[in-house]
C-alpha cells in the first residue's frame, strides 16, 4: 500500500485539465434580458442567419465590392421587413427590437446591415411617416416582403449637411405631373433597387418635398455605381441623375411638404445608426477577444498580457456605454418622446466610440489587423462611413449644442 505522502505527490504530478476559456460576450450587462421572449426569439433568429449565412461569405463580397444577392432568399424568410412599423404587412414591433436586430446584423457585417437600414428605415419609413393612406397601402406591403427594395435620395454631390435649406434638385409641377431635375450622391442600394425616395425643392414655394420614383421605369432616371470605396464596400452606393423625370402627383409623398417632414424620418434613422455602430464595435471586440485567446507570443496567449487586457476592457466599456444609451433612447422613441437632440447625441457619441473600439481591435491584431481574412479590417474601415453618414459628428454636436444653450451655431 502506497504511503499518504506518495499519494499526494502523485496527485500533484497529474496533469490538470485545461480550464475552458470564456466565450466572447459583448452583451456584458445582459441587456438582451430586457427583451420579451417573442422579441428575443426574433433576435436569435437574426443572429443565426448572420452567423451561418452572412459570416462565411461576406469577406469575399467585401473584397470584391459586390452585394451578396444570394443571401436575399434566406433573408426574406426571416420576415422582418417593416420592423418598427405597424400595419401594412410590416413586421412591427418595438424600436428596441428594431435596434437589437440592427445591432446583430452589424455585428457580422455593417454593410449588409446598412442595406437593410436604408430599405426599412429610410425608404419604408418615409412612406410610413410622410405618405398618404393610399401610398402606404400600395407600397409598404411589397416592400415589407422585400419584393420591392428602396433607397433614400437626399444627399447631393455639393450638398450634405446643408440639405435642409440648400437642395439643388428641383421639382416643378405641371398639372398632375412633377418634373424632377438634379443629382443625388452616396445613395445606398440605388444601383440595383426598385424604388427611390427623392427629396427635391419645389420651385413654386421653395419647400422640400418627397417623391416615390420607380427607378427602372421612369424616363430620365439614371444611376451610376460609386466605385473605389474603402468602407461599407458591400452596400452599393449610387450617383443618381434626374433629367426631366416625370413623376405623377400620386407619387408625391402627400405629407412630405417641408424639410421638417424629411427630418421626422431622419430622427428615427439617425439614432438607429447608433445601434449599427454598436454592432460594429461588438463584431470587432469579439474577433479581437478570440484572437487574443489563440495568438501566442513569448510562449503565452497574448490575451494574458496586461496591455492586451487593457485594450479589451476599454473596448467592452465603450460597447456597454453605447448599448445602455441606446436602450434608453428606444424607450423614449416607443413612448413618443424622442427628440432631434436625443437622436443626435446618440449618433455622435456611439459612432465616435466605435472609431476608438475598432482602432483598438486593429491594434491588438498587429499586422494581421490589416488583412480582410481576420474580419477586423472590415469593421475598422466600415466605421468611418458610419461616423459620417446620417449627419457628421460635428453636426450632431451642434444640434445638441443648440438644445442645451438656446443658441444656434449653424451658419
Amino acid at each position: 500500500m502506497a504511503s499518504p505522502t506518495k499519494d499526494v505527490s502523485a496527485a500533484k504530478a497529474a496533469p490538470q485539465a485545461a480550464k475552458p476559456l470564456p466565450a466572447p460576450n459583448s452583451d456584458f450587462y445582459g441587456l438582451a434580458e430586457t427583451l420579451s421572449a417573442e422579441e428575443l426569439a426574433v433576435v436569435k433568429q437574426v443572429r443565426n442567419f448572420a452567423e451561418t449565412k452572412v459570416a462565411p461569405i461576406i469577406n469575399k463580397y467585401w473584397a470584391d465590392d459586390a452585394f451578396p444577392f444570394e443571401l436575399l432568399p434566406a433573408f426574406k424568410e426571416l420576415n422582418i421587413g417593416g420592423l418598427g412599423l405597424e400595419g401594412y404587412g410590416c413586421k412591427g414591433g418595438s424600436q428596441k427590437l428594431f435596434g437589437f436586430v440592427m445591432m446583430e446584423l452589424a455585428r457580422i457585417d455593417p454593410s449588409f446591415c446598412t442595406f437593410f437600414g436604408v430599405h426599412d428605415g429610410l425608404a419604408m419609413g418615409s412612406i410610413y411617416l410622410d405618405g398618404s393612406e393610399e401610398q402606404k397601402q400600395k407600397w409598404l406591403p411589397p416592400m415589407a416582403r422585400l419584393e420591392k427594395v428602396g433607397c433614400f435620395g437626399l444627399t447631393e454631390p455639393l450638398v450634405g449637411s446643408g440639405a435642409g435649406g440648400g437642395l439643388t434638385t428641383t421639382a416643378k409641377r405641371e398639372g398632375d405631373t412633377w418634373i424632377l431635375n438634379g443629382e443625388k450622391k452616396w445613395i445606398g442600394n440605388a444601383p440595383w433597387c426598385d424604388v427611390s425616395i427623392i427629396w427635391a425643392r419645389d420651385v413654386a414655394d421653395n419647400q422640400v418635398k418627397g417623391f416615390i420614383v420607380e427607378n427602372k421605369t421612369t424616363p430620365g432616371f439614371s444611376v451610376e455605381k460609386i466605385e473605389h470605396k474603402i468602407a461599407l464596400k458591400v452596400v452599393q452606393n449610387g450617383h443618381i441623375t434626374l433629367r426631366d423625370c416625370r413623376v405623377a402627383e400620386e407619387n408625391r409623398l402627400q405629407a412630405g411638404n417641408s424639410f421638417r417632414d424629411t427630418a421626422r424620418v431622419l430622427r428615427m434613422t439617425r439614432y438607429m445608426v447608433g445601434w449599427m455602430a454598436t454592432g460594429c464595435q461588438m463584431g470587432a471586440f469579439e474577433n479581437a477577444l478570440v484572437y487574443s485567446q489563440q495568438r501566442q507570443q513569448f510562449g503565452r496567449p497574448i490575451g494574458s498580457f496586461q496591455l492586451m487586457q487593457d485594450l479589451l476592457a476599454k473596448m467592452l466599456a465603450n460597447i456597454t456605454a453605447c448599448q445602455c444609451m441606446l436602450l434608453r433612447l428606444a424607450d423614449l422613441d416607443d413612448a413618443g418622446k424622442l427628440t432631434d437632440q436625443h437622436a443626435a447625441l446618440s449618433k455622435g457619441f456611439c459612432t465616435a466610440r466605435t472609431r476608438e473600439t475598432v482602432a483598438w481591435a486593429r491594434e491588438l491584431f498587429g499586422g494581421n489587423g490589416i488583412v480582410v481574412d481576420y474580419n477586423v479590417a472590415r469593421f475598422f474601415t466600415d466605421s468611418e462611413a458610419l461616423y459620417s453618414y446620417e449627419g457628421t459628428f460635428q453636426m450632431q454636436n451642434l444640434i445638441v449644442g443648440k438644445a442645451i444653450t438656446g443658441f444656434s451655431a449653424f451658419v
